[in-house]
């Protein structure tokens, strides 16, 4: 059974293309066999609510932000890492596998792996795969993100030792303990890139009596975002909406000041963390505190977060490498041998799958 269904497998590839999808909260990167990552666009479509179609999407909608007609409104279809909107997904979904196949189309539907939060529902991965399936995929196979990013920087998952990883992404955080190819313990954190641009928003209103946009925010977060005190102090511009005055105004803000936004939300990821550990067996945690915890995700880019990490819960705490990728490099190499990772998969209730 196993040999036909590689040989199965090997002849509908030589008619189809693989994408690898990681459909995060504020980035989706796409991957497809044989060149590599292909697209790294913002989960963002905007939409002209009087005609109902598709104005843009990724980039060129992430442009439109706070900038559209009233009648065109910007749509983030995946919240919190699930879907929010079917249809919008899909006409995303659909945007990013044709814009991936451009000039490489083959005769059958690609094979389709995407990446997702751990502990969703099983409504909520019918969902994910019900789109992909109306966005032309032929075949969807559905990974948690813990174990897609462990695998993605070659962590040996199939081995019988605990291997940690903590995925910070856009909208939610995703903690996972890996071991024999799957997930021993995990949890999804709403703790994550968004949560902490919102935090500068209410800092910068709170402190400055002044409003900003997430786009703003999200650039403060970037240039300036630092857990730890260093010696050189950080500045950028922000320009905003005067509260008092209602008139444009232009502040300056440091490293300090984004500290003190997200800083109490950093201290529950801490804790949410923590909760991780107290669950896990002792012998993992016996091997992740050898081997140490894993970062990947956008937020394991802010300055001084391992370090706050390791002193906060006594592990050493490492960025992984290339992390914004992690998840997507991860369905790339189960595409490569699905027979390999196929328990590794989520299945849908009524989902048939032949024994061996």
């Amino acid at each position: 059974m196993r040999r036909f269904r590689e040989w199965k497998e090997r002849i509908l590839g030589w008619f189809s293309n693989d994408i690898g999808i990681d459909l995060g909260t504020a980035n989706t990167l796409v991957y497809v066999k044989g060149r590599g990552i292909v697209i790294n666009e913002p989960s963002i479509v905007a939409m002209n609510q009087k005609t109902g179609q598709v104005v843009a999407v990724g980039q060129q909608a992430k442009d439109m932000l706070g900038r559209t007609p009233a009648h065109i409104v910007a749509v983030q279809p995946v919240i919190d890492g699930v879907i929010s909107d079917f249809e919008v997904t899909s006409e995303m979904l659909s945007y990013l596998i044709n814009k991936a196949q451009e000039g490489h189309t083959k005769l059958l539907g690609p094979r389709v792996a995407i990446g997702v939060p751990s502990g969703i529902t099983s409504v909520e991965v019918r969902a994910v795969r019900d789109a992909a399936r109306a966005a032309g995929a032929r075949e969807v196979h559905i990974i948690e993100e813990p174990l897609a990013a462990a695998i993605g920087i070659e962590l040996p998952v199939h081995e019988p030792r605990g291997h940690m990883i903590i995925d910070i992404g856009g909208g939610t955080t995703d903690v996972g303990v890996v071991s024999l190819g799957g997930l021993v313990n995990s949890r999804n954190i709403r703790i994550a890139g968004d949560r902490f641009n919102a935090d500068i928003v209410a800092h910068t209103r709170n402190e400055f009596k002044i409003l900003i946009g997430e786009k703003t925010s999200e650039e403060i977060k970037m240039q300036l975002a630092n857990v730890a005190p260093g010696r050189d102090r950080l500045e950028t511009l922000a320009r905003g909406r005067d509260l008092v005055t209602g008139l444009p105004r232009e502040i300056v803000v440091s490293d300090q000041d984004v500290r003190n936004a997200i800083g109490h939300s950093v201290e529950e990821l801490v804790e949410s963390i923590k909760e991780v550990l107290e669950t896990t067996p002792p012998e993992l945690l016996a091997d992740i505190m050898q081997r140490g915890i894993y970062l990947a995700g956008g937020g394991a880019l802010i300055r001084g977060l391992p370090e706050f990490l390791t002193a906060a819960l006594g592990v050493p705490v490492v960025v992984a490498p290339d992390p914004l990728t992690a998840v997507v490099r991860g369905t790339s190499v189960i595409l490569e041998d699905l027979n390999l990772y196929r328990e590794a998969l989520l299945k849908n209730d009524d989902e048939f799958v032949p024994t061996e």
